[in-house]
């Protein structure tokens, strides 16, 4: 499986309860694309949200954001970690 780093913009004020709750939307139905969402993170004050996942490519991760309410704008795949 590959990972992958993506990145949500415009969600400037998101709290860890808002992030909590789109991490949850993920996690309900990434099995359906064999996803696995690893973690989020958010900047409340840029309001840029980064999230990494092992999926079988950046379309199935689009799909499962999209699904859940919040499309990513960008989609980085990992191929190096140290």
């Amino acid at each position: 499986m590959a990972k992958f780093m993506d990145v949500h913009r415009g969600m400037v004020g998101l709290t860890a309860d808002q992030l909590k709750e789109a991490h949850d939307a993920d996690l309900a139905i990434q099995r359906d694309e064999s996803v696995e969402f690893v973690n989020a993170w958010a900047d409340p004050e840029s309001g840029l949200v980064y999230c990494m996942s092992e999926a079988p490519s950046a379309d199935a991760v689009q799909r499962i954001h999209e699904r859940a309410g919040h499309p990513a704008d960008e989609i980085h795949p990992i191929p190096l970690e140290v």
